[in-house]
């Protein structure tokens, strides 16, 4: 009999993920249709019976069968009895989140704490334009203006321009080209809807590590909408990752993760992304596994990783490979290489025989050595295999373990709140200051200027907007003490 993380069988003996290397990260391959998503759903199932929380994004709403008890599938029974293990179905607890609240609890980040580098990326900007969003996030960071959503980032960008001769000698300068094609970015987004991603309340993120009866629960993100935008996809997955990295604390060697964390469509991450951000990505894979976080990539082909964090990966499950033309031969070998040698395995011709539901496996040993490739049958997951209907989704919602706190959208005094009581006040002063220096003028007592009175003026409204400054962590996110 196997053991619970048993995640396959070879010809005399089933592969284990052990759950103190669980954390050493994994990566999930193959073409399409050769069980990548059963191997997924098997892989979260075993952890969540051990009590481990999962996030996972459901790219075409399959994965949501978790959440129910499977059983009524032939070709699942089928598999069982052949490997000798007993059909006993179950399920998973699960939250469902959405970013536009159909298919789930609506996910929510504020724009300060996504930060500029993850924005950048999100509104396609170029190096120059990138930073002065960056001069933008410090200068509402110095002046403790909340960047919550989008309306506040727009009159803050727009406050930026009209400062940026002030602001030039403190920060640097403004280019206007660079705040018009910024402003231009925003709009973009708007018309993509990702104003329902920005605003409070804010995802909480100890709400997505949370156990219901000794198992796990699994947070599944409803992607089905959100692929539509794919920077948007892969900028809120890594926002979530950057908020478990700067929010945990250090968990050192432990018998079992925190948290597992997989990103399916794992190529939509680093596509057209700036070597900055691959380059944080690559930290933030290296150090979190000492937080008690396990980072699972799942894409095509092993390529579609930068080779410095697929270095990082410990646990390997590859599926089998196409290879139609020379580049694509030449990919399936340096495939092949990557995995621990096998002597009694052809590993590059077995990636392209690999019937689906089949896969080369390699997974760390108690010593954190990888382990030599094996040939396996992938085991079915116990729940159920495919989307469960749109009347149990809801079920399970009415049920879930956050409940309504993320219903209700906050709209708190924020930047855009802030800099118009400013202009109204400044307005105001203005009028102040000319009737008095036109009565001063009329009695010949004038002091100083209207141009002086207006510039104490506006230092006043400034100063009166200075807070802590905000320290920021590796992605751009909020560092939490």
């Amino acid at each position: 009999m196997s053991t619970p993380q048993a995640i396959a069988k070879s010809a005399d003996h089933f592969l284990t993920l052990l759950p103190s290397m669980a954390n050493r990260h994994g990566l999930i391959t193959g073409a399409t249709g050769t069980g990548k998503t059963i191997t997924l759903q098997k892989l979260i199932e075993s952890f969540s019976s051990i009590g481990v929380p999962c996030v996972v994004s459901d790219i075409k709403g399959d994965l949501s069968g978790i959440g129910s008890v499977g059983g009524n599938n032939e070709k699942v029974a089928q598999r069982l009895e052949l490997m000798g293990l007993e059909a006993a179905y179950t399920n998973c607890p699960v939250t469902f989140w959405d970013v536009w609240g159909e298919n789930g609890h609506p996910v929510r980040a504020t724009v300060s704490d996504m930060g500029p580098l993850l924005l950048s990326r999100l509104m396609g900007l170029n190096e120059t334009q990138g930073g002065v969003l960056n001069l933008v996030f410090k200068v509402a960071d110095d002046e403790g203006l909340a960047l919550l959503d989008l309306k506040d980032l727009r009159a803050m960008v727009q406050n930026v321009g009209e400062r940026a001769k002030e602001l030039s000698l403190s920060y640097g300068n403004v280019s206007t080209a660079s705040i018009g094609a910024i402003q231009r970015a925003l709009l973009s987004l708007e018309s993509q809807g990702a104003e329902k991603l920005f605003g409070e309340p804010m995802l909480n993120i100890h709400d997505l590590i949370q156990s219901v009866d000794g198992k796990g629960v699994v947070n599944l993100l409803d992607a089905t909408k959100l692929m539509n935008t794919p920077k948007l996809y892969a900028s809120l997955l890594l926002w979530i990752l950057s908020e478990l990295f700067e929010t945990l604390p250090e968990a050192g060697d432990s018998k079992a993760p925190k948290l597992l964390f997989f990103f399916d469509e794992a190529h939509l991450l680093f596509n057209d992304a700036p070597d900055v951000l691959i380059e944080k990505i690559e930290q933030v894979v290296r150090l979190i596994r000492s937080k008690g976080v396990g980072i699972y990539f799942i894409t095509q082909h092993p390529n579609d990783i930068p080779e410095k964090i697929a270095a990082q990966l410990g646990n390997r499950i590859s599926h089998a490979l196409r290879a139609f033309t020379p580049k694509d031969q030449q990919a399936v070998r340096a495939a092949a290489e990557t995995m621990r040698d096998n002597e009694t395995l052809d590993e590059n011709t077995a990636l392209m025989e690999l019937g689906v539901g089949e896969a080369l496996v390699s997974f760390l040993d108690e010593k954190g050595t990888p382990g030599i490739t094996q040939r396996a049958l992938i085991i079915p997951p116990l729940s159920h295999i495919g989307p469960i209907s749109a009347e149990e989704r809801t079920l399970l919602m009415s049920t879930s373990i956050v409940g309504d706190t993320y219903t209700q959208t906050i709209d708190s005094e924020s930047a855009y709140e802030d800099l118009t009581k400013r202009l109204k006040e400044q307005a105001t002063q203005e009028e102040q200051i000319k009737e008095e220096v036109k009565e001063e003028q009329n009695s010949g007592r004038g002091r100083e200027s209207a141009a002086e009175a207006l510039a104490k003026s506006a230092a006043r409204a400034i100063g009166s907007q200075l807070g802590r400054a905000i320290i920021r962590g590796i992605l751009g996110s909020i560092f939490k003490k």
